[in-house]
């Protein structure tokens, strides 16, 4: 076949705009690309300047290029008996199709294929399906990204791209592919169709490494054939290797491996420092600050302990990303410096590996809600499964609705059929947890940490030496899993997946399979689950009154503080009961007792299947209900803890949206302290614990830290050991911190019209002289919203796009990707951005921090922790409001400067920091950058003097 790939530029939207550019590029059958055809189109209207700066394309280009119909009497027989092809193809379909009726001819009648659907299918884990970042990532040309010619060049490359992928895959794969759209009435159907027809005709057909199963083809093998990284009866390379020597050998490695490594003085006192602990048993407490290396820092000590002494050492970590980063980028540079074999193994909680017997379920029995997008999902699978060793999620771009597909398909420990499973061998979660028990340091997170204490030592193998990076998050993630909170839609997914209609959830699946078996209790049981339908309908029901009645109860107005916009929040006191409690607790039992009755049967059936052996092709079904049983009563049980209110040591709350209502409900019941378990569990159960991150300090003191997550014993015996590492950069020279001393104050979390107008005013002048690669971090999402308007238009003239979390749509992460594409921009961030957000080099060289992040009083949590403080006759403000803030300004002020040659400014416009008795907490615990104050007006022309390198 033959493909036309189109691209028009034009200046509007979908629906209005006129064509200003045309690309096609022809590929023929030999999937050559046999011309590229280009042509500047003369629009009616002039182009808008937002145009201009996306394309480059200016009213002197079009001035005098064809018309349209010229244009289209040269590309109307190009047009001819091709499949069209497009990047996101409904726009320029939407386009020609417009152009062929103004200027007369038929409606294109041809087939129609987007490349976004072959990238998601053909490439699962690409990050982005945007042209040029793809583009950049296939290493494909792509000079002029937003020019037409160009981009239907590149769309034509990425598509061979796809092609050549699609070729290569096993024969078995396309079959199963061609399957899933084989219901379908869509040109992608008609194409796997066409691909299939012509791979069969094939005498050679590729493999690869790949090992097929139950007609799946995949990337892995047995995980039972993984052998440990050393034999055993080997002797142990570290037996008479001193720490010294073997940090001697792995230098020069190094610096073999990465030609510009140089000792840094931050990381080898570190690693002597972790070696320490890990060698006397002690626990430590070490600050590294940005540009450190901690990862190395505690890895080479924890591989060399662990492999020495033939102890395990867990290393976890807050965020999955860091996870991963060093999975990505760590673990295998130390596999070629390290002078000998060990394994480090990624170990994450269940929910995040794919489950080979659902998934084979879900799509030999099509169990699809009824979209296309679930059945690009499942082809994306597919393909995915031919590449993926771990079989990991976050591995896989799920869009849209792709997470709840993943809930169906993700591994879970109620539904698992362990070893009677017909893929345990191939098992992705199996071989995780394999590869963590022969490992000799694991990598996992906090969450899981928390996940396999509650669950009594079961999850991760045993380990008596524990590694905690992005320590600061621990005593958060503490209260989460030694608490509980629960969403609406907990309730309500898991009741919708054992039944929605008759026709879809689990238990019709289930009751269809009893019809057809011919078994003596089928009609029996058919019964038992008719008689469950309308208990579920009830619970239902039940829980959407009480979540809507609970939801009633949260005030009517969000103070935007306590959370991003539209959040809602509300304390719930075990002493005093709202009014009307009676009421809602009368509805919970309601909902109690119905679930019991449920359970209680639905149980009953299940074990009677079990029992039976004839059931086989329920098997699964089985054990996925059986789950599902398991799941509402651990619901049941929560909603119980919940509304009993009467733990006076856990702090009860409640959040939703004005939006959503009752079903953006959540619940929240955690331990206002939680020092004393993280004691008893860790503290005192292991031999030796290293937290670390770069702010763990408050005022150069770790006493926050050590109070919070209850390490006071363990400091009174000298068990603990405690390190502030120096900075690895020159901040005097790197940064400089100014703060506008006469700047206007702000109460609450709005700023009034003079305080907006003036901070705009000095964000838009400072943009200005930083061109841009700007970030500016607000406590609240309102002020936010006040400041982007004013501020976008304030910086139109100058050509500085202004980007703004939560305004824009988008995630964090692709927020950041577009600050960083562009060549001048300012971004606005809320909560999330004050950490975690890395923008090295130059896109990032001015940094405006509005308020001080002290957290909202009035939220749950600081209210009972305050309380609390109080209680013991100490002051709140200062205990925990202050540390707390101050960690958080330390990791926004983390942002600005990454690496040694960056360098940049940070503006602070709240005065506290100079004239109140606190602020010097602030100022003190920073790592020493060049401090000024002076006033609003002098402030610009003091960041210009400083960025060209003037007066120090």
């Amino acid at each position: 076949m033959k493909f036309a790939v189109l691209d028009f530029e034009t200046t509007g939207t979908q629906s209005v705009g006129e064509i200003i550019q045309v690309g096609l590029a022809i590929i023929e059958e030999d999937r050559s690309v046999s011309r590229v055809y280009g042509s500047y189109v003369k629009p009616g209207t002039p182009i808008p300047p937002f145009i201009t700066g996306l394309t480059g394309i200016t009213d002197a280009d079009v001035a005098d290029a064809p018309e349209l119909d010229e244009m289209m009497m040269e590309l109307v027989p190009l047009l001819d008996d091709v499949v069209l092809v497009g990047h996101n193809v409904a726009f320029d379909f939407h386009f020609l199709q417009n152009a062929l009726d103004r200027c007369g001819y038929l409606p294109f009648q041809g087939r129609i294929l987007d490349t976004i659907d072959f990238l998601k299918i053909c490439f699962p884990s690409l990050t982005t399906y945007q042209l040029g970042a793809v583009s950049a990532h296939f290493k494909l040309t792509h000079e002029r990204p937003h020019q037409a010619d160009s981009d239907a060049l590149a769309t034509a490359l990425v598509l061979l791209k796809c092609l050549d992928e699609l070729y290569s895959l096993p024969l078995l794969t396309i079959q199963r592919l061609n399957e899933l759209f084989a219901g379908e009435d869509s040109d992608l159907a008609w194409y796997f169709d066409g691909l299939l027809h012509e791979r069969e005709m094939e005498t050679f057909q590729p493999e690869g490494e790949l090992t097929f199963h139950r007609q799946l083809a995949l990337a892995v093998g047995d995980w039972n054939e993984l052998v440990p990284p050393r034999e055993e009866g080997s002797g142990n390379p570290l037996e008479n290797v001193s720490f010294e020597d073997y940090m001697a050998e792995v230098t020069v490695r190094l610096k073999d491996t990465l030609p510009q490594y140089e000792t840094r003085e931050a990381q080898e006192i570190m690693i002597g420092e972790v070696k320490t602990a890990l060698q006397e048993e002690k626990h430590l407490l070490i600050e590294a600050g940005t540009g450190t290396g901690k990862s190395l820092g505690y890895l080479l000590p924890a591989i060399y302990h662990s492999v020495r002494t033939d102890q395990k050492v867990m290393v976890s970590t807050h965020t999955i990303n860091l996870q991963d980063q060093l999975r990505e980028r760590d673990i295998p540079l130390l596999t070629t410096v390290v002078p000998f074999p060990f394994k480090a193994a990624v170990f994450k909680g269940r929910g995040h590996y794919l489950c080979l017997r659902k998934f084979e379920h879900k799509i030999n029995n099509k169990d699809f809600v009824g979209t296309r997008e679930e059945t690009l999902t499942a082809a994306q699978m597919l393909v995915w499964l031919t590449q993926t060793q771990s079989g990991d999620d976050e591995e896989l771009n799920l869009s849209g609705r792709g997470g709840d597909f993943w809930e169906s398909v993700a591994s879970d420990t109620d539904s698992c059929l362990g070893r009677s499973c017909p893929w345990f061998r191939k098992c992705y979660y199996h071989r995780a947890k394999h590869e963590a028990g022969i490992a000799d340091v694991v990598i996992t997170n906090h969450s899981k940490l928390f996940a396999d204490v509650k669950a009594g030592h079961q999850l991760l193998p045993a380990y008596e030496h524990l590694v905690i990076d992005e320590a600061h998050h621990l005593e958060d993630v503490a209260g989460k899993h030694l608490g509980m909170q629960m969403k609406y839609f907990t309730v309500a997914h898991t009741l919708t997946r054992l039944y929605k209609d008759s026709k879809s959830g689990q238990l019709p699946a289930l009751r269809q399979t009893l019809q057809t078996s011919g078994s003596e209790q089928a009609s029996e049981w058919s019964s038992v689950i008719d008689r469950i339908y309308p208990d579920l309908l009830t619970v239902k029901e039940t829980w959407d009154v009480l979540s809507d009645k609970l939801f009633g109860l949260l005030p009517d107005r969000s103070d935007a503080a306590a959370g991003e916009a539209g959040q809602l929040v509300s304390r719930l006191h075990p002493g005093k009961k709202p009014r009307d409690w009676e009421e809602l607790a009368a509805l919970e039992n309601t909902l109690n007792l119905s679930l019991s009755d449920i359970i209680r049967r639905g149980d009953k059936m299940l074990s009677e299947m079990r029992d039976t052996d004839s059931q086989s092709s329920s098997d699964s079904l089985v054990t996925d209900i059986g789950g599902l049983f398991k799941d509402l009563a651990s619901i049941r049980e929560q909603i119980r803890f919940f509304m009993s209110l009467n733990d006076e040591n856990v702090v009860y709350w409640m959040e939703g949206s004005s939006n959503y209502r009752g079903k953006s409900l959540q619940l929240y019941a955690v331990p206002v302290d939680v020092s004393a378990q993280l004691k008893e569990l860790f503290f005192d159960k292991k031999k030796s614990i290293t937290l670390t991150s770069a702010t763990l300090s408050v005022d150069k003191s770790f006493q926050f830290m050590i109070d919070n997550l209850g390490l006071g014993e363990a400091a009174e015996q000298e068990r603990l050991m405690t390190a502030l590492l120096p900075s690895p950069f020159n901040y005097r020279e790197q940064a400089l911190l100014v703060i506008p001393r006469d700047f206007p104050s702000v109460k609450g979390s709005v700023g009034d019209a003079r305080f907006v107008d003036k901070l705009v005013h000095s964000l838009a002048e400072a943009a200005v002289a930083t061109k841009g690669r700007m970030l500016v971090l607000f406590t609240s999402y309102k002020m936010l919203r006040q400041v982007y308007d004013p501020l976008k238009e304030a910086l139109a003239t100058e050509d500085i796009a202004v980007l703004g979390q939560g305004v824009e749509g988008g995630s964090r992460s692709k927020l950041i990707r577009r600050f960083q594409d562009s060549s001048a921009a300012v971004l606005l961030g809320t909560s999330s951005f004050w950490e975690g957000v890395d923008i090295p080099g130059d896109a990032l060289t001015c940094l405006a921090i509005v308020r001080l992040p002290f957290q909202p009083p009035n939220h749950p949590l600081a209210e009972a922790k305050a309380e609390l403080l109080q209680a013991q006759k100490k002051n709140p403000f200062m205990k925990l409001s202050v540390p707390q803030a101050v960690i958080r300004f330390k990791q926004g002020f983390g942002r600005l400067v990454r690496t040694a040659q960056d360098r940049g400014i940070v503006i602070v416009y709240d005065t506290r920091v100079i004239e109140s008795y606190y602020g010097k907490y602030f100022l003190y615990s920073l790592p020493g950058p060049k401090m000024e104050h002076m006033l609003t007006d002098q402030m610009v022309p003091r960041i210009e003097e400083w960025l060209e390198g003037g007066i120090s």
